[in-house]
Parts: C-alpha cells; sequence; structure tokens
C-alpha cells in the first residue's frame, strides 16, 4: 500500500489526539508539525516520531512532503492556513469549528473549491459509537417516524483545566460543543427550517457563554431540543464526556443513558443493550468516547481523499452546521425565532 503522508498544523491539546489517530490507520504517516511555539512541535514530534518540526507554515509546505494537511490549530487561525493549502494545491483536513463567521466558512469553502482541493472537516462528534448504533436503530424503523428528541451535554466537568484558552473565547459553547451537537442533530434528525436559542454565563470569569438551550424544527416535522453546559456546577450524576439522546417516534422510542447504554422500546417492550467506545492505548480515560472517534472520523475522511469513498463531514456539509451555529448566536441576541 502506498503511504499518504500529512503534515499537522497545531500541537495543543487535541493535536496530540487526532495525530494518535491518523497513525491507527494503515498506509498513513505524518511527514512533520508546524506549530507558533516550536518547542510544542518538537515535543510533540518526538513522541510521534515525526521526523521534522516547524514554526512556519510556509516553509513546511515548501520543505516537507505533504499529500494533505491537517489543521489543527486555533479557529482564528483555520482560514489563512486553508487558503495557503488551496494555494499550494493541497486536499485540506480542518477541525472543528471550521470558521469565526459565515463569511469566513464561505470564503474557505470556495478557495478550495476553486482550487479543485478537498476541503474536510474533522468533525468526529457523530462517529462515537454510541451515536452510531442510535442511528441504526432509527434508519432500521422499528420506532416509527421521530417527532420529538433531546440531546444533552451538560456536565460540571472542570473543562478549564484541560483547555484554559476557552476562557477567553468571546463566542464559547455553541462555537465548542454546539458546533459538535447541531451537527449530530443533523446526522440523526434531519436539516432544521428553524431555530430558537437561548444562553447564560455562569462562569464570571469567562468572556464567553458557558450554557446555551436550542430548539429545532426540522423539515421532517420533529422538534428537537439540545442543551449544553459547561457551567461546572455539581451534578448527582456526571457523565462527561458522553451525549445523552431521548428520541420519541410514533412507534416508540430510543434512549442512549449513561454508561452508553441503549433502550429501544416499542410495543414489543424494553431491549436494551451497551454500545460502549472501543478502547484505544493513547485516549485519555475521561474522553475515550469522544478520543476513540477521531479513529472512524478520520477512516472516512482518509478514504476520501483516496478516491475511495465519500466523505460525510465535508466544507460543504459542515456549512450547514455552520449556519445552525451562527443562527444560534443570532436568535439568542434578538430572542427570536430564525428562520432557516
Amino acid at each position: 500500500m502506498q503511504t499518504t503522508r500529512f503534515a499537522l498544523f497545531g500541537a495543543g491539546f487535541w493535536a496530540r489526539y487526532q495525530l494518535a489517530g491518523w497513525l491507527e490507520l494503515p498506509g498513513v504517516s505524518c511527514s512533520a508539525i508546524c506549530d507558533r511555539i516550536k518547542s510544542k512541535a518538537d515535543e510533540l514530534a518526538r513522541r510521534f516520531g515525526v521526523p521534522a518540526t516547524y514554526d512556519d507554515p510556509e516553509r513546511l509546505l515548501d520543505e516537507a512532503p505533504a499529500d494533505f494537511v491537517d489543521i489543527c490549530t486555533p479557529v482564528e487561525t483555520h482560514a489563512d492556513l486553508v487558503l495557503l493549502a488551496a494555494r499550494r494545491k493541497l486536499p485540506v483536513v480542518c477541525q472543528k469549528p471550521m470558521a469565526r463567521s459565515w463569511t469566513e466558512a464561505e470564503r474557505m469553502v470556495e478557495a478550495c473549491r476553486a482550487a479543485g482541493v478537498p476541503l474536510l472537516v474533522n468533525e468526529n462528534w457523530r462517529w462515537q459509537t454510541p451515536i452510531r448504533a442510535l442511528k441504526r436503530v432509527l434508519e432500521e424503523g422499528a420506532i416509527g417516524n421521530v417527532f420529538r428528541a433531546r440531546i444533552s451535554m451538560v456536565s460540571g466537568f472542570p473543562v478549564f483545566v484541560n483547555q484554559p484558552f476557552l476562557r477567553e473565547l468571546d463566542h464559547f459553547i455553541l462555537m465548542d460543543m454546539g458546533s459538535h451537537l447541531l451537527d449530530t442533530a443533523r446526522f440523526l434528525f434531519g436539516e432544521a427550517v428553524s431555530l430558537y436559542c437561548q444562553t447564560r454565563r455562569v462562569h464570571t470569569d469567562i468572556r464567553g457563554e458557558d450554557v446555551a438551550t436550542v430548539i429545532l424544527r426540522t423539515q421532517n416535522g420533529a422538534t428537537v431540543f439540545i442543551e449544553m453546559g459547561y457551567a461546572e456546577n455539581y451534578l448527582e450524576r456526571e457523565c462527561f464526556p458522553q451525549t445523552l439522546i431521548f428520541v420519541e417516534a410514533t412507534k416508540g422510542s430510543a434512549e442512549l443513558a449513561p454508561d452508553y447504554w441503549l433502550r429501544v422500546t416499542t410495543a414489543s417492550g424494553t431491549h436494551a443493550r451497551r454500545v460502549p467506545p472501543p478502547h484505544y492505548a493513547w485516549v485519555d480515560p475521561v474522553y475515550e468516547v469522544v478520543q476513540s472517534s477521531i479513529v472512524p472520523c478520520q477512516a472516512n475522511l482518509l478514504a476520501a481523499l483516496r478516491g475511495e469513498a465519500p466523505a460525510e463531514t465535508t466544507g460543504e456539509d459542515n456549512l450547514r452546521t455552520m449556519r445552525l451555529v451562527f443562527a444560534a448566536y443570532e436568535s439568542a441576541s434578538a430572542d427570536q425565532v430564525i428562520r432557516l
């Protein structure tokens, strides 16, 4: 098998897991790592045996062989790095959230389209083992047509300890977690036609919102209630970072419950089974369900880069998710329903 080589931009908290995920796939190697703090790139390269490090993206692309670039940097850098790769005619995998604004996201997609190169988004949340299992239940049709659902990722986990930069974001939970959960809502229940959102800032020492509630109305007429929170308050049962989902449909219901239990209830009764994530030695046990989903997500992206299968999370597709994120901010600011 011919090796597919990539250059990694970014050496922060998530880069180590994203890099480990790529290296789980056959025929993949990382040729270089770039970070504006070169010592961070050096440390990550030593850990994974990557041969070259840089603090200048242009120089990396001049010197290091790469079949695509993987951008795992702060969101404010995404557009410049995507446009740089597009100018070099290099396919791009970009971390979520894709961009800081709708205009910026459109510009990134258009630049890659004009250059004739793929823009893919490393949106792994929908690839979590429990969420894929729930998707199969919905597709099988035993519970009928969905008319209401609730998606919940509410946690007292001290997320700012591992990711202190989140404190400084003007827009926090809707960009960080909302991009995941709104994409998951689209994946499970289809496109939205309207949206209403409310936000709160519970922490007094952060810049953005740490609590948000979103209500979607889908093209199929379902109401989807999405709640997210990093208020760091006390919860009787801490499920971080599991996504809990309850689905009501015309012939039954389905639930993703704590500890990866999937319960499906129809006229024949309730059938329950656990759908835990696979284990990889490199994951942080606290984040296992999230970090393990990096592997199937990147396997899908790699297949697309190799021309073997379509990617689920293209730049064009992720524009629809980003539209929901920015509409949520618009709704919260105006306290009104946004028609999509």
